[in-house]
Order: C-alpha cells, then structure tokens, then sequence
C-alpha cells in the first residue's frame, strides 16, 4: 500500500492512497470517503498518523483497537438487542443514582474486559463504577460512559459510547487528552475521534469488519442554525441570561432539535453546526454531565474541530478534575452561537 501524507491545515492529516492492497484487512475497494479516495482501515490509520503525531505510539494503538474492538461488539450488541432479552431496566442503580439499563451494564462489562486483557491501560474508570480501577502504576488511563443515552435504548433511538484517554492519571485537565472519542449506534455505526490533531470520522462496514475512514476532516462550521437544549426545563434554570439566548435564537429563526442522548446531539452539531447546551439547573446546581467522561472528551472534539467548549464561566478543557464523577454545566458548538451565548451570560 502506498500512502500519501499531506497537511493542508494546521489540524488535519490527508490521506490519499493508491488502489493497492491493504495487508491483513478486508477491504471493498470500491468503498470509499467523502472526498473520493479509498477509504483506509481504522488500525492503517493510526499506523500513517504516527509519522506526524509524535505521542501516537504502539501501546496507544493498542489500546485504541481494543476500544474500537470492544465497540464493534456492543454495536453488534445494540442490534440485536430486542432478540436477546437485554432491554429494560437492570434493576439497579449506578453511583449517580440513576437506573441502570440492562444494555448500561453489558456494554460495561465488555469494555472493562476488553481494556483489563489489553494490558495498556493503568487506570479505568466508568459511570457505572464508583472506583477507578487501578491495574498498573504507569501508562494510560481510560474514563469512558460505556452507553451514552441508555434512557433511549428501549425506543431504538441513536446511542453511544465516550472515552478519553490520558497518560498515567485520570485526574488531569482535558487540554492534556491524548486521544478522545465517540462511537455512535445509529443508522449506520460510527466513531468520530481526535489525537489532538483536527477530527476525523469511520464508518463501520459490515462486510469487511472494518471501521472505515468516511469523514478524513471534520470541521465545525462557524456559525450553524440548530440549537440543542432541553426545553422542558426551562422555568429550573439557574440563568435568566440563558432564557434570554435562547429565545434570541427563536427570534433568528433557529431550529430546536434534541434528540437527549448526548452522542446523537453533539454528533450532529459537529456536523451541521450550531450549539448544544446542557445547563445548570436548580436540581443539578453544578450541572449533570460529568466532565471526564462526557463533557472533557466531546469538549475536546468540538475544539478541535473549530468549536468552542465552555461551561458558561471557565473553558471546560482548562478544569482540573476533584471528583472522579464531577459534574460540569456544558456549552459546546460552534464558535458564533458560543461567544453569543457567552454574551448573555454576563448580563
């Protein structure tokens, strides 16, 4: 295979590649990307990319095939999920307090399996457990939400996993990610991640297995037309500003989508544009996402994609972690309806 590197922008790598056989990978060559080319296998990816992301190294190849590894199963999981007897309520709680679905605690299970094997991660840590694991006394750690949205499973409406990944402790700020992430179960399968250098998107292909280089730059748009937020809340609000933003939004003719999985929302403002807001509220006073493994990781993908990630008074990459659950307001999108929003905010 013979592939070719360029960088037209200071966040992006380029692939093209000539109509050679990929070695070890099934691959339809007549799939391809958005912009024409040959879509690349995820592990041939990450091979080319270590060439100009100097932290890319094997041990963290290794642990993101065995993400991606374990996410295929769960998207095969979430599939069949209303002919296996694993919808529903698991009939517990997790730390948070909140009822954990049965498919929550499979996804868990296959993720924690998967990384604890891998033997590249030192710490772990899941909204489903109180505790970080601790495997090892160097090397990386993972904070992930095993099923992102799991109050839609039931209705077959998009769901996802997150993770983030950073060196040696869980409790660092966001800017020092290494790698962040998410794979989305919807129409089609897709994982949206970042090394640190611009956005870049896969599609699973059932046929050969693989998750395939589809979206080789995502960028946010700079100002977009939706905006995402509860509604519903509205009168629990904690910010008469953010009251005001939103019914300035409604007067610019914007459009309110909110599908309430965190993955399918942010998934679309990446791609479309816009903003998506999860605020504080007088039941949640320090917000309900919780910032390592929800808000961190997509506040990461929203900047390096163009956007802007806040929570309405710090950058959200910029806190330093206290709690291994801690909860953060979020403000996340592109960078006109941010700095507007922000604007309300101060008054």
């Amino acid at each position: 295979m013979v592939i070719k590197v360029t960088n037209p922008t200071a966040n992006a790598i380029r692939f093209t590649f000539a109509n050679s056989p990929i070695p070890n990978h099934k691959i339809n060559k007549e799939t391809t990307n958005q912009e024409g080319t040959m879509a690349v296998p995820f592990t041939a990816y990450l091979l080319t990319a270590k060439e100009e992301i100097p932290h890319l190294d094997d041990d963290l190849i290794l642990l993101l095939n065995e993400i991606v590894s374990a996410t295929k199963e769960i998207a095969g999981k979430v599939r069949k999920a209303g002919l296996l007897s694993i919808l529903g309520s698991a009939g517990k709680t997790n730390v948070q307090g909140e009822e954990v679905q049965k498919l929550d605690e499979l996804a868990n299970e296959i993720l924690l399996e998967n990384l604890k094997n891998c033997g590249k991660a030192c710490q772990i840590a899941s909204e489903e457990i109180e505790d970080c694991l601790i495997v090892s006394e160097s090397g990386y750690t993972v904070a992930f939400d095993p099923l992102d949205g799991s109050s839609n499973i039931d209705v077959n409406v998009s769901i996802g996993t997150i993770f983030s990944i950073h060196k040696d402790s869980l409790m660092k700020p966001g800017r020092e990610q290494l790698a962040a992430g998410y794979v989305i179960y919807g129409p089609s399968t897709m994982l949206v991640m970042s090394l640190g250098k611009g956005v870049v998107g896969f599609t699973f292909d059932p046929e050969s297995g693989n998750f395939l280089l589809s979206h080789p730059e995502i960028k946010l748009p700079e100002k977009g037309k939706i905006y995402s937020i509860n509604e519903a809340n509205r009168d629990k609000w904690t910010s008469e500003g953010l009251r005001k933003f939103i019914d300035y939004l409604k007067g610019e003719k914007y459009t309110l989508r909110y599908v309430g999985s965190m993955v399918a929302d942010v998934h679309r403002t990446l791609l479309k544009g816009g903003i998506f807001i999860y605020p504080a509220d007088k039941k949640n006073t320090n917000g309900k996402l919780r910032l390592l493994y929800e808000a961190s990781p997509m506040s990461f993908l929203i900047e390096q994609a163009g956007g802007i990630g806040t929570t309405g008074r710090e950058r959200i990459l910029d806190i330093v972690p206290e709690d291994l659950h801690q909860r953060v307001p979020v403000i996340i999108g592109s960078k006109w309806e941010v700095e507007k929003c922000l604007e309300f905010l101060r008054f």
